[in-house]
């Protein structure tokens, strides 16, 4: 699955903090060679790899596909991607309110760096933080 509107699709019936990205979004990413994509319809990684650093962009598993290993695999895939792109460290951002998303980058081997304060808007609910997690990859 690598169409704009399909990946904006899955991404719209996983999230809602942060909110859903649009098609035009991940046309963007897709557009930039420092970034690539991992997964399939059932679930998706987009990454970025860039000056000896990666993030995870975001991560999207469909809602009836969860709890099958989907997610854990992406983010394993995605660190070995990120090193052979030669990154050394691997940076996401994580609503600090998601503690099944937050356990599962626990288990991948990262650790809270920092927290960006009322990171997530979510009118007319008030912000909420993002944790910062990194991890090495070397």
């Amino acid at each position: 699955m690598t169409a704009p509107d399909a990946l904006a699709a899955l991404h719209a019936r996983c999230l809602d903090t942060p909110r859903p990205w649009t098609a035009a979004e991940f046309a963007g990413f897709l557009a930039d060679p420092t970034c690539f994509l991992l997964g399939d319809a059932t679930g998706f990684l987009l990454g970025r790899a860039v000056a000896g650093e990666a993030e995870l962009l975001t991560l999207a598993v469909a809602p009836e596909a969860r709890r099958r290993g989907i997610a854990r695999a992406l983010v394993a895939t995605f660190l070995a991607e990120a090193a052979a792109r030669g990154a050394e460290t691997a940076f996401l951002e994580v609503a600090a309110d998601n503690a099944p998303a937050e356990a599962l980058y626990r288990a991948a081997g990262f650790a809270q760096a920092g927290r960006r304060r009322g990171y997530y808007a979510r009118p007319p609910q008030p912000p909420l933080d993002a944790l910062v997690m990194a991890r090495p990859l070397r």
